[in-house]
């Protein structure tokens, strides 16, 4: 299909989704949302897509909601907006079983912060700044960001960060264990890019168990994880690419994983 408010291509084995609302730092209207959870679809359904990357066109990653849409004359409430929007973008980056990189490129405040931490690993340009900025108009975190933020950096950082609205740069970021890594602005869609690619050609099939097993770790007892474990490594070991992983150690060659 084509898309007037995003961007997406696939090239060597990556899905490359691009928001492309630039004027408007990209935040979300209801266009956007549904090109960008219709490029996630196809990411999920095209098995020539092994990795994804997420990430933005112009000066801003993501502002979060666009507020003219939220307040023009028969706008849809705040929760017709997260139900249509913001709900089911991030159930998506959880859900599907391939890695998601995120290439955060200046500012994300708002439900972009939170779709960036929803991401597997993600990247920033070192002039990227994460806000929590629902505060500033008398509203709570959404898109996930009261279940993320917290397991990332722990619950008083995370409600400080969500009363305050501070900006924490990329480098704190970073450090505070928000996000994987910090490069240059230059570099950032390249190295995002490159990581992206490295994985496509690793075994992704097992790749995407862990992630189910990592989403079911942040509700599991210990006892429970472990059976999680046992089910989820039973089911790696008859991939095709656990046979070529054993193979190629055999044989001392490379292995040429197939994502299956």
């Amino acid at each position: 299909m084509s898309y007037n408010n995003i961007e997406f291509e696939k090239k060597q084995g990556v899905g490359i989704i691009k928001l492309n609302r630039p004027d408007v730092l990209n935040s979300f209207n209801y266009a956007m949302a549904k090109e960008t959870q219709e490029a996630l679809q196809t990411c999920e359904n095209d098995d020539s897509i092994r990795a994804i990357v997420f990430s933005a066109n112009g000066r801003a990653f993501c502002a979060g909601q666009d507020l003219a849409e939220a307040i023009a004359e028969g706008a849809p409430t705040i929760g017709e907006i997260v139900d249509h929007t913001y709900n089911p973008i991030i159930t998506k980056l959880r859900s599907i079983e391939k890695p998601i990189i995120g290439a955060v490129n200046g500012v994300a405040a708002g439900a972009g912060a939170n779709i960036a931490f929803a991401c597997d690993i993600t990247f920033a340009g070192e002039s990227a700044s994460f806000i929590q900025s629902f505060s500033n108009i008398g509203l709570i975190p959404d898109s996930g960001g009261t279940f993320f933020l917290p397991r990332l950096i722990g619950m008083q950082r995370a409600t400080a960060q969500m009363f305050l609205a501070n900006k924490v740069k990329a480098e704190e970021a970073k450090q505070l264990g928000m996000i994987y890594e910090v490069v240059s602005d230059e570099l950032l869609q390249e190295m995002a890019f490159n990581f992206a690619a490295d994985l496509a050609t690793r075994p992704t099939k097992g790749f995407g168990l862990t992630k189910r097993a990592l989403n079911q770790a942040m509700f599991n007892s210990l006892e429970d994880q472990l059976v999680v474990e046992r089910n989820l490594q039973e089911e790696a070991g008859a991939t095709a690419d656990h046979k070529e992983g054993v193979n190629a150690f055999l044989q001392k060659r490379k292995p040429n994983y197939s994502g299956k």
